[in-house]
C-alpha cells in the first residue's frame, strides 16, 4: 500500500510539473532578440582584466589585471540562507541574479537539451553553473546527494522553484565515492527527464565542479554535428583497471574490494573504460531504460568499483545501443577527443612541444585533476569540449568569473575580446 501511494504521489507530481511547465514556457519563454538584452554589470565589471588574461596583451592594462587577480580566492561565498531568502520573490531573484529568460534564437529554441546535475555541496557554485547553462527551452533535473545538509537541500529546492524547467529528482541517493550510487543518481534523472513533455534531443550530465566553456548556441551546434551519435570517452581497458569490475565490492562508507571473483559481464562485447561524463541522445537514454540486456548489465555493475568509469564507456560500444560506436580499436575515443569534458591530469601534463597533451595546471591539483586557475583560460577557450572540470571559487574565483563574463557576452552576440559584433 505504501509503495502504491508513493507511485501515485510521484505520478501526480510529474503531471503537475508538466502542466506548470507548459503554461510557464508559454508565458516565460517567448523568443527575444539577444540585442534586446542588457549585459548585467556583474558580467561586464571583470571583462577588461579577463581579456588581458585570455589574450596575453598586458601592455597598458597592468592595473586592471592586478585588481582582478587580487580577488582570486573568493572569501565571501553566498550561504544557503541567502538563496532561501532571495528566492522568496522569484521574479526579483531571476532578474537580479542575471538569468536569461527567453530563447536567444530560433535555432536554440528548436533544439532543447536535457541536463542531469548531480551535486552535494557549495550552493553558490550550483547557482553559477545553472545560470551559465540555463535556457528556458531546456530541461534540468537536479540530483541532491542525501548526505547533503538539510539547509543545502532546502536552498536547492528554493532555487529550482523559481524556474518552470528546473526540478529536483523524484528519487535521491546517498552517494558514496566510486560506488554504484553515482550512476544511479544519473539514472534517476534520466527516468524523470523522459517523463517530462519536453522533447529534448540530447542529455548532458554535470557535477558541482563543472563549468561550461561554450554558450548554449555553441553547444546546440556541436550536438547537431554529432548527427545522432553519442560522444564520451571509451577506450580499451588497461590491465590495472580490470580489477574494478572483476571482483565483488562491498559498499559501506567507502567501496571495499572483497577479492571475491565476479561472474563475467552479461554482454557479448568486451568491457571498455571511460569516465562519468557523457553526451548522449534521447534514444540512448530510452534504450538504457527499456532494453533487457542493458538492464541485466546495469544489475551486474552494481557491486563494481567506480562503475561510472566503465559502464557508459561499454554501452557506447554495444552495437544495439543508439548512437554507439563500433568495438574496433579504430573507434576508441579519449577524453581529449570526446566532447563531454576537458580535464587536465597531473601525470599527463608537461611540455606540449615534447608531446604532452597540455601544459601543467596553473591552479592546484586535487586527486590528480587540475582545479583550473585563470592562467588555464587561454587553453580552455581553444578546446572543442562543451564543459571543463574542475573549478572551485575558493581556489580561483577569477577563472570562473572570467568564463561567466566571456560566455554571457558571446551569448548576447558580442565578441568579448574585441569591440566588433559577432
Amino acid at each position: 500500500m505504501y509503495f502504491t501511494k508513493g507511485r501515485m504521489l510521484r505520478n501526480l507530481f510529474l503531471t503537475l510539473m508538466v502542466l506548470f511547465l507548459s503554461f510557464a514556457l508559454w508565458t516565460f519563454g517567448s523568443e527575444q532578440s539577444s540585442s534586446d538584452l542588457q549585459i548585467p554589470p556583474q558580467f561586464s565589471a571583470d571583462l577588461p582584466g579577463c581579456s588581458t588574461i585570455i589574450t596575453g596583451d598586458v601592455k597598458g592594462k597592468e592595473g586592471e589585471l592586478e585588481r582582478l587577480l587580487s580577488s582570486k580566492k573568493k572569501k565571501n561565498v553566498f550561504s544557503e540562507d541567502f538563496y532561501i531568502n532571495a528566492t522568496v520573490n522569484c521574479q526579483v531573484y531571476v532578474e537580479e541574479r542575471g538569468f536569461i529568460t527567453a530563447p536567444l534564437s530560433e535555432e536554440e529554441k528548436d533544439f532543447p537539451i536535457a541536463y542531469s546535475m548531480v551535486i552535494h555541496d557549495n550552493i553558490e557554485m550550483f547557482e553559477r553553473l545553472l545560470r551559465a547553462v540555463y535556457a528556458p527551452q531546456n530541461i534540468y533535473c537536479v540530483h541532491v546527494d542525501q548526505n547533503s545538509s538539510a539547509s543545502f537541500m532546502k536552498a536547492v529546492a528554493a532555487i529550482a522553484s523559481c524556474f518552470p524547467n528546473v526540478f529536483v529528482a523524484s528519487k535521491l541517493e546517498r552517494v558514496v565515492y566510486a560506488s554504484w550510487f553515482r550512476v544511479q543518481a544519473d539514472l534517476n534523472c534520466m527516468k524523470d527527464l523522459l517523463n517530462t513533455h519536453i522533447n529534448w534531443r540530447y542529455l548532458l550530465n554535470t557535477c558541482g565542479t563543472d563549468f561550461p566553456i561554450k554558450t548554449n548556441r555553441e553547444i546546440v551546434r556541436a550536438l547537431k554535428l554529432l548527427n545522432g551519435r553519442n560522444s564520451m570517452e571509451s577506450e580499451v581497458t588497461s590491465g590495472y583497471k580490470k580489477g574494478r569490475w572483476q571482483y565483488h565490492h562491498n559498499i559501506t562508507k567507502s567501496v571495499i574490494n572483497t577479492n571475491v571473483r565476479k561472474s563475467d559481464p552479461p554482454i557479448s562485447i568486451p568491457m571498455f573504460s571511460g569516465n562519468a561524463y557523457f553526451v548522449v541522445t534521447r534514444a540512448f537514454v530510452e534504450h538504457v531504460m527499456e532494453d533487457r540486456e542493458v538492464q541485466k548489465f546495469l544489475e551486474w555493475e552494481k557491486d563494481t568499483y567506480s562503475p561510472d568509469e566503465h559502464l557508459w564507456a561499454t554501452l557506447q560500444r554495444m552495437p544495439s545501443v543508439p548512437g554507439s560506436m563500433p568495438q574496433n580499436g579504430k573507434y576508441d575515443m579519449s577524453d581529449m577527443l570526446a566532447l563531454a569534458r576537458a580535464v587536465k591530469w597531473s601525470y599527463l601534463a608537461g611540455d606540449m612541444n615534447k608531446g604532452a597533451p597540455y601544459y601543467p595546471c596553473t591552479g592546484v591539483y586535487r586527486r590528480a585533476i587540475c582545479v583550473y586557475g585563470a592562467g588555464d583560460l587561454p587553453w580552455l577557450l581553444k578546446q572543442h569540449h562543451l564543459f571543463a572540470n574542475k573549478f572551485d571559487p575558493e581556489d580561483d574565483d577569477v577563472a570562473i568569473r572570467c568564463l561567466e563574463s566571456v560566455l554571457r557576452f558571446k551569448a548576447l552576440g558580442h565578441d568579448p575580446l574585441s569591440t566588433r559584433k559577432m
